[in-house]
């Protein structure tokens, strides 16, 4: 197989199914060899399916003329995402992409979500995240620092949740933010070293969305080209930005900024600041509705 991903090696997270599932199989049909990561749980985290989803996808992009290798470790923990990075380079010899993905949902309005809820959510989103990024950032930097050129992508996975909250999502919308947060950071943090980490935010039929958009039209196959095009040496030069993708469209997110501003020069009453709180918004843009509040 050729294509813009030629002899780049990459990982995908949460690749058994659904966006992971097609990402990988974009990025293999591009010329990529894929280490292809799943845990084979059910859509809340818990349990799983018996069968082996990451193998699954490898099958398939070995019977389609492709290499990849599948891992199933938890990349949640230190141990898992270190074996992660260690698969693709004992496999492969190199690790060019990280395509964080893996998530799932534990829904429910904030008034009846449990610690427990909270906490599942944040581990495999934010920490999920972090430490394979970490390791892979470890790896990349001491190839910098060795004197090797590094031309390095990391694609993390937020959600419009994030970026504009989502009702009964409470602990996905904050986790999903983290993502964003993280990003930003990654990206200002690993240039130097040669690494360009980005985020998009995906909205396709999956089978964790089929009971919350159950009209959503769009398929996970639709967001893959962008996230392949991210994680490829034509991507050159973008770093730190947020992509929305849902279907043929793509928009490039812009965030927080300042908006209207105002400077006494010195110290407000409270009184005083409220009113001029309320002149400020009254020159803002007005804020995006939350996903789920109309």
């Amino acid at each position: 197989m050729t294509g813009i991903c030629e002899g780049r090696v990459v990982i995908v997270t949460g690749a058994g199914r659904g966006l992971g599932r097609a990402h990988a199989l974009a990025f293999a049909a591009e010329g990529a060899k894929v280490v292809v990561n799943d845990l084979g749980v059910g859509l809340d985290g818990s349990g799983g399916s018996g069968d082996d989803p990451a193998q699954q996808v490898v099958d398939e992009i070995v019977a389609a003329g492709g290499e990849a290798v599948a891992h199933g470790g938890d990349i949640a923990t230190g141990d898992g995402a270190a074996s992660l990075v260690a698969a693709a380079l004992n496999a492969y010899g190199h690790l060019d992409t990280l395509v964080n993905n893996a998530g799932f949902l534990r829904d429910r309005m904030l008034v009846n979500l449990d610690e427990d809820d909270w906490d599942a959510v944040m581990r495999v989103h934010v920490k999920g995240h972090f430490l394979p990024l970490k390791y892979a950032a470890a790896h990349w930097r001491s190839e910098a620092k060795s004197g090797r050129q590094v031309a390095a992508r990391v694609v993390n996975t937020t959600s419009g949740a994030g970026l504009l909250g989502s009702v009964g999502q409470g602990n996905y919308a904050a986790a999903k933010a983290g993502i964003v947060g993280l990003t930003l950071v990654a990206a200002a943090e690993m240039g130097r070293y040669g690494v360009q980490v980005n985020a998009i935010a995906p909205a396709a039929r999956t089978r964790m969305t089929e009971q919350t958009f159950a009209a959503l039209a769009a398929l996970p196959e639709d967001v893959s080209p962008l996230v392949v095009w991210l994680g490829s040496a034509a991507s050159a030069g973008v770093t730190g930005r947020v992509f929305e993708a849902e279907a043929g469209r793509i928009t490039v997110m812009e965030g927080w900024r300042p908006g209207p501003t105002t400077d006494k020069g010195a110290r407000w009453t409270p009184a005083e600041a409220g009113d001029a709180a309320l002149k400020l918004l009254s020159e803002a843009q007005p804020s995006q509705p939350v996903y789920g509040s109309r």
